[in-house]
């Protein structure tokens, strides 16, 4: 069968985007939607693009050095790209190709003005619009020209911003193919832009709409400023005129020039009301038929609008499904788990399995419904004295929902069925009794032991079963009482030291100091134990040497061969018994434990070798620990010295030993929570061996783009359904592209928050104080810990560390982050090593440049960029 080289946009509609490529596919469906006016035109189809490629030979070895360079050589990829352009504009159209195209502008007028536009496989996508990536054409006239700009169109799926979106999205460039929209030229009054939400806030009940004389090509390319008008439930809510001394209008035999705008008409707007509303009302129904939020291109001919191009807004982030229509606030998890990067659906299903609290994703992440809790007056003030502890930055967002007074319900009190409980009191008292941070290590070990030994011989449905039941487990040990009162005791215990000793004594944050080498830490031993490896290791040159080669997570066995291996081996290994169950973002089930990638761990093994002696841990613990008694020994002495001094340092001790006692404890829970889920992940990737033995699944990774439901019915029925993997694998890697907010609404409304703060120096970084101090060093930016190269002195700047970064704050002098709170992990450890940290830092890593020198305020809150 002979192919069809030109298609009419009416015959098209999104079935045949890998024919027409997104842009045809969108017009194509518009074009047969009621009440939608879409210029007339054609599609010229890929397989018209794959015919030109055949007949240039070099495109193919060209290609294949487009997919080698180094992702950093721009010069090479913009030589490199303007080659192939060259090549593809040198070759002369097929003769069949070029005349199915002139056929049809005889049908349409052969010598009429045409726009014709790039249409690529991979644009216009729900997961990648790729908007402005390939170029367009405007008032082309006459046959030769438009068969010239189609060419011209080809080569602009290799122009340099096309070919750097396509390295970015993962998107390999031989599987895009380019389709060319031809359409019959609208010489409208007015243009521009509709956005169906908005696209700054996300609020999916705003629209926005950019509207300028002539032309819409003078706003794309900044020629001129637009009118802007914002539109909600109906209404123009806003509105900003801009002067409009020049347009861009159609030349009678082709191209365009820019004009003068009469006196008259630059400051009128370029809409009435009516027409925005009207545009506004064609966008909800064009949003309506795609199914999500749309970037749309118009025209107005004659109070007519002409619709030119229609595209998913890529960069909302994805509102949580709701069972009613009310209006829901929903707070993160990640933020407060410190794990903010996008889960795929397994990973994101277990965990809403496991959680103590009802969750709800969207966009690979998961969040919290706090509408009920904000909606009465006593629920409103817990929640936000105590996320106002946590971040401050979450607060505000919330508080900012609230100021609005409409958008949450507000709800009485509920009657107390006994006394009122008083909002964010501190539990009932607790001894400071190492004993019980003992007993329920002791639990949480014994519950973890009798899972392992339980599910050994689950298999199939059965396993899933088994692991429902195991997830209740899971819940009832996080629920344990006595584990909560011994978590809340010791925060509780911190927040009565700083509060007290800053009123009786002006001293900040005195509880950072006190804490020092608290005894139970699981993970600051973590990173104690690291130091006590590299003691292994560091004798043997040949050892080190061969450490700074690996690549194979296989390392360990290589290192028996070794003069000294078998001893450094057997420390790895020891390590990864007690640790391996750890990896950065770890309450994602997927990610590779430590256990399963050792090789993670030799970047901060080889730094401790080279920044460290022997017998740093015990070292460190130490001084820390002398610190902590010394500071005990001022503080109690200062209040004694105080009127009614006794009753004061009596009191202060007491909340001392609390805080030793239990702020060790703190990081238990989640390493017992991680255990259990190295447990399942075992028993569950030997189910993924199985489904790929039969045929189910291509490889075992596969399950992760399952939901755990999904990966359970997969089992028990043999079957997959097709295309959803790759669906999902797509839609994942547009996720991990979307930044979450710390609040989200039901509107789509993304809210991030601020400090309000008039204490922080100009210039300087307003961020949380999480553990005092001021240090002055290098900054090291580092996005993944396996990048690390960190030296002694330098100040750790990431956007978010959990437990598994603890290995690295043993070497370094300070610590920044983008997200964080009092109480988060990379908090607690920063406090336990006696590390100045502030996180919270908006914007840290693009703010602050790798090597640059700062000072960190941990006691104030703020970090100065130096030099």
């Amino acid at each position: 069968m002979n192919a069809r080289y030109v298609w009419d946009l009416q015959e098209i509609d999104e079935t045949r985007i890998a024919l027409v490529g997104g842009k045809g596919a969108h017009l194509g469906a518009l074009s047969r939607l009621d009440g939608v006016r879409v210029p007339a035109g054609f599609c010229v189809t890929t397989d018209a693009f794959r015919r030109v490629v055949e007949r240039a030979p070099a495109l193919d070895g060209l290609l294949d050095r487009l997919s080698r360079p180094d992702a950093d050589d721009r010069e090479g990829l913009r030589a490199l790209g303007a080659e192939i352009r060259r090549t593809v504009e040198a070759t002369p159209v097929p003769d069949d190709v070029a005349e199915a195209i002139t056929g049809a502008l005889a049908r349409f007028g052969a010598h009429d003005a045409y726009a014709v536009r790039s249409s690529a496989t991979a644009e216009d996508l729900p997961t990648a619009s790729f908007a402005g990536q390939q170029d367009s054409y405007l008032n082309v006239v006459g046959p030769a020209e438009v068969l010239r700009h189609v060419r011209r169109c080809w080569a602009s799926l290799f122009t340099e911003r096309a070919v750097a979106y396509r390295r970015h999205h993962g998107i390999d460039h031989r599987a895009v193919r380019m389709a060319v929209v031809v359409q019959r030229m609208a010489l409208p009054d007015a243009a521009g832009v509709l956005f169906t939400a908005d696209p700054v806030t996300g609020d999916r009940r705003t629209a926005t709409v950019d509207a300028g004389l002539g032309l819409g090509e003078a706003l794309v390319s900044g020629l001129v400023d637009p009118d802007v008008f914002t539109v909600r439930d109906d209404r123009v809510v806003a509105e900003t005129i801009a002067a409009k001394p020049r347009a861009l209008r159609p030349l009678s035999g082709g191209g365009t020039r820019e004009v003068e705008v009469d006196a008259g008409r630059r400051e009128r707007p370029a809409l009435t009301h009516e027409q925005v509303l009207r545009l506004v009302r064609l966008g909800r129904r064009i949003e309506a038929h795609f199914g999500r939020p749309q970037d749309i291109e118009w025209c107005l001919v004659d109070d007519d609008f002409r619709i030119v191009q229609s595209r998913p807004i890529t960069t909302l982030f994805p509102v949580p499904g709701a069972e009613d229509a009310d209006n829901h606030v929903y707070v993160s998890v990640g933020h407060q788990q410190m794990m903010t990067d996008a889960m795929k659906p397994l990973g994101h299903s277990m965990w809403r399995l496991t959680a103590m609290v009802p969750m709800h994703e969207a966009g690979g992440r998961l969040f919290v419904d706090v509408t009920r809790r904000l909606a009465s007056p006593a629920s409103r003030a817990a929640l936000l004295e105590a996320v106002g502890k946590g971040d401050p930055l979450i607060r505000d967002a919330l508080e900012t929902v609230l100021d609005r007074g409409d958008f949450v319900p507000s709800l009485p009190d509920e009657a107390p069925a006994g006394p009122a409980p008083v909002p964010g009191a501190a539990p009932a008292p607790i001894d400071a009794d190492p004993a019980i941070v003992t007993e329920l290590v002791e639990r949480s070990r014994a519950s973890v032991a009798a899972l392992e030994r339980d599910i050994r011989t689950r298999r199939g449905p059965e396993l899933f079963d088994f692991l429902l039941e195991a997830f209740e487990e899971h819940k009832r040990v996080l629920a344990d009482p006595l584990s909560f009162r011994a978590l809340m005791a010791g925060m509780e215990a911190a927040w009565w030291l700083n509060d007290k000793l800053l009123a009786w004594l002006g001293e900040k944050n005195a509880a950072d100091a006190l804490t020092l080498s608290a005894p139970g830490n699981i993970t600051s031993e973590m990173g104690l134990d690291l130091l006590d490896v590299a003691d292994a290791i560091r004798p043997h040159p040949e050892v080190v040497a061969f450490l700074e080669r690996v690549e194979d997570d296989d390392f360990p066995d290589g290192l028996a061969k070794l003069p000294g291996g078998a001893g450094a081996r057997d420390a790895v290994e020891a390590y990864l018994d007690r640790y391996g169950m750890r990896c950065v973002g770890e309450i994602d089930i997927t990610r590779p434990r430590w256990r399963e990638r050792p090789a993670a761990l030799v970047p901060a093994i080889l730094d401790n070798v080279r920044n460290f002696g022997p017998g740093a841990a015990e070292r460190r613990f130490r001084k820390g620990l002398e610190e902590a008694r010394e500071k005990e020994r001022d503080v109690l002495t200062r209040l004694r010295a105080l009127p009614d001094g006794e009753r004061k340092a009596e009191e202060t001790k007491r909340m001392i030993d609390r805080v030793r006692t239990f702020a060790g404890y703190r990081e238990y829970p989640k390493y017992g929570i991680v255990s259990r889920y190295a447990v399942y992940k075992r028993a569950l990737m030997e189910e993924a061996g199985r489904l790929v033995r039969a045929g189910v699944l291509a490889e075992a990774e596969d399950v992760f783009f399952l939901t755990f439901q999904e990966f359970h019915e997969a089992v028990r029925t043999g079957r997959v359904e097709e295309g959803l993997v790759r669906r999902r694998e797509e839609e994942f890697r547009a996720y991990c592209a979307l930044t979450p907010p710390r609040v989200l609404t039901s509107d789509g409304e993304a809210l991030t928050g601020s400090y309000r703060r008039d204490d922080v120096p100009a210039g300087a970084l307003a961020g949380l104080p999480v553990s005092a101090g001021t240090v002055e060093g290098r900054a090291r930016v580092v996005l993944d810990m396996e990048d690390a190269d960190l030296e002694a002195g330098d100040v750790l700047v990431t956007s978010f560390t959990d437990p598994s970064w603890s290995p690295v704050f043993v070497g370094i002098a300070g610590l920044v982050t983008e997200v964080g709170g009092l109480m988060t992990h990379g908090a607690v450890i920063a406090r336990e090593y006696g590390l100045p940290a502030v996180v919270g830092v908006a914007g840290a890593t693009r703010l602050i440049e790798d090597g640059q020198r700062i000072r960190v305020h941990g006691t104030d809150g703020y970090v100065e960029i130096l030099s």
